[in-house]
């Protein structure tokens, strides 16, 4: 018979892993289910399966906001009183994302065939954890169109405290383009040129026009080695920061960074936050909310941080405690958590744990970026300004001579 690796939770929300043989996927999920577990996954146990699992879900990447429109479509299918089934069957044919839609025709597929909603989002493995274990958990309860809702409202603040920060950055990625374009043409393409006119004199230079010349020369004469060789360092550089090891390396780099070290920081913590609010107000239990918040979140470095604080919780610790030794959680963050906790309003002070730093960081992100523009410009000016002087010092010199 073929081996499943389980993944599921009892009812004290303790996390068991485990490899048991089975006619099928569906035998194994009905027997835990029959026993009061939680499943979160059943996967055959085979390197090629694994291989085939990776290269899918690779190759599927979900565009964020058109799934946040297929959730707010299927919560108000739902919410007007239509099946499960029939909602699938209406989006699936009338989804234009040439991506989402084969994917929602699958799990209708599966749907049809007995699987529970959970189950069949789950096995496209494209969706995220904080997904899959809110429409379980709504399953559970019978409350699924207040699940959905939920994660509707996540998903759209989100996205718009995403697509404020991408704004943010938007003007200041293209002053440093344009700085960037600007440095070029001059050391490439006016430079060599005073060069070749100053040769034809024979006169002696200043130093700094015989730097800038050097300077120039050289960048005329390497120019496309120099520009293979950046690209190839791009290159290598997204492959790298694809792995884990570059995603902890890009994490710890961030951190130590001055001013911006801080504000992702606290990004992170908004983040954490707000996953946690959404799964503990959806009726998923502590340690098994911080195991899919580990899952959602793309940072390996908050990932291994709370592994280590839900070993703690399992182990009797309270939620404040367990996060304040991560070392990454700031201290207001951990007083607001441990106040929560005392009075029994941990999801809704994790609420506001998420908007007060999502604030913070929206307020930092903005001053930061005040400080950067000038700072751009006055480089970019005394830059422009030490070209001139040592392109046109030597004529000021010819002139004074012939005087």
């Amino acid at each position: 018979m073929p081996e499943f690796a389980l993944k599921y939770a009892d009812a004290r929300g303790e996390i068991k892993q485990q490899v048991m043989e089975a006619g099928s996927e569906q035998e194994i999920r009905d027997k835990l289910a029959q026993q009061g577990y939680l499943v979160y996954s059943v996967k055959p146990r085979s390197a090629l399966g694994g291989l085939s699992a990776g290269l899918r879900g690779r190759s599927k990447k979900l565009d964020v906001e058109k799934f946040l429109i297929f959730n707010q479509q299927f919560v108000t299918l739902f919410r007007a009183g239509l099946p499960i089934l029939k909602c699938l069957d209406l989006l699936g044919d009338r989804l234009t994302d040439p991506k989402l839609s084969p994917i929602v025709r699958d799990i209708r597929d599966d749907v049809k065939k007995g699987s529970m909603l959970s189950d069949a989002f789950k096995r496209q493995e494209v969706f995220p954890a904080i997904y899959t274990t809110s429409i379980m958990a709504g399953e559970k309860s019978g409350a699924l169109g207040e699940v959905l809702e939920r994660y509707v409202n996540y998903q759209r603040l989100a996205l718009a405290v995403r697509k404020k920060i991408i704004l943010s950055l938007l003007y200041p990625s293209i002053l440093i383009t344009l700085v960037i374009l600007l440095v070029i043409f001059l050391i490439t393409f006016v430079v060599p040129r005073f060069a070749s006119l100053y040769a034809t004199t024979n006169a002696q230079l200043p130093g700094p026009t015989r730097f800038l010349m050097a300077v120039g020369s050289a960048a005329e004469n390497y120019i496309v080695v120099a520009a293979i060789g950046v690209v190839g360092a791009i290159v290598g550089l997204r492959f790298y920061l694809r792995t884990e090891q570059g995603k902890a390396a890009s994490d710890k780099v961030k951190m130590r960074t001055p001013i911006l070290g801080e504000i992702w920081s606290k990004y992170q913590v908004a983040q954490l936050a707000r996953l946690l609010s959404t799964l503990l107000t959806g009726g998923i239990p502590l340690v098994q909310g911080m195991e899919t918040a580990a899952q959602s979140v793309g940072s390996p470095l908050l990932r291994r941080a709370l592994a280590k604080a839900q070993k703690m919780v399992k182990e009797g610790q309270p939620l404040s405690g367990a996060l304040a030794s991560t070392g990454i959680v700031p201290p207001l963050a951990i007083d607001m958590i441990e106040v929560g906790e005392s009075t029994g309003a941990l999801p809704a002070m994790l609420n506001s744990v998420a908007e007060f730093y999502e604030d913070d960081v929206n307020t930092r992100m903005q001053a930061s970026l005040s400080l950067i523009e000038p700072a751009i410009m006055i480089f970019m000016g005394c830059f422009v300004a030490f070209v001139l002087v040592s392109l046109y010092l030597p004529i000021f010199s010819l002139a004074d001579s012939f005087g």
